[in-house]
């Protein structure tokens, strides 16, 4: 455990879990082997991180050097907050921000392998499932599910109660309650019937090159007549 760091009680750490220095863990909290709590990052109360998660890892933060090196790391002297009854699963990862917080609000749950990006702040008891990713200082509000595979471009908003399919796009901002699937994500409904279609698309542009040929022959006709 780092200098200054605190944990509350009833809390567990199982071998291997670290709490860097500055480092705030509520009461009864459950850190799983191999997660890390790094300095100056807050979990709130009854949260859980599953083996590997990572609360603080630096943001990806980088600005461009043409003269060298090209890449030059920039500082992420934010944190992480994790409110309570929030729990983080295997392998996930929750940035620090690049200044500020990134937020993770109560009572969300994330699934394993899913990155958070810097800055993002997650509403109360949304739901994120595996291998999702959500873009720097994206904000999603309360309630808001995205399934697996969902990716979500930095800087937008998700309203509350929103849901996002399954290997999604998110390139927009997605109004509250709206149900949208595809990438780019568009309204689900919609996404169905394109689905349906696309099977299609090869006998639709055989018959549109058909429709084509004969307009022209017709167009010709007609001109030779007049």
């Amino acid at each position: 455990m780092g200098n200054g760091a605190s944990i509350g009680a009833r809390t567990i750490l199982h071998p291997g879990a670290i709490v860097e220095a500055e480092a705030r863990v509520g009461d009864d909290c459950l850190l799983y082997p191999c997660t890390v709590v790094r300095e100056g990052c807050v979990l709130g109360n009854r949260v859980i991180l599953q083996p590997g998660a990572i609360v603080g890892s630096d943001g990806f933060g980088f600005a461009f050097d043409p003269e060298g090196p090209a890449h030059t790391k920039v500082p992420q002297v934010g944190i992480v907050r994790v409110e309570d009854d929030v729990e983080i699963g295997a392998g996930s990862c929750i940035d620090r921000a690049t200044l500020g917080e990134t937020v993770i609000g109560r009572g969300t749950k994330i699934d394993n392998l899913v990155q958070v990006a810097h800055n993002v702040q997650l509403g109360a008891h949304c739901l994120v499932c595996a291998q999702a990713g959500i873009s720097g200082s994206s904000k999603l509000g309360t309630g808001v599910v995205l399934a697996g595979q969902v990716g979500v471009v930095g800087h937008l908003e998700i309203g509350d109660g929103a849901r996002i399919g399954a290997g999604s796009g998110v390139a927009h901002d997605v109004p509250a309650g709206e149900t949208q699937s595809g990438s780019p994500a568009i309204p689900h409904a919609a996404w169905l019937h394109s689905v349906a279609a696309f099977p299609r698309l090869p006998e639709l542009l055989k018959e549109q090159r058909a429709l084509r040929q004969r307009v022209e022959k017709l167009e010709k006709l007609l001109a030779e007549r007049g």
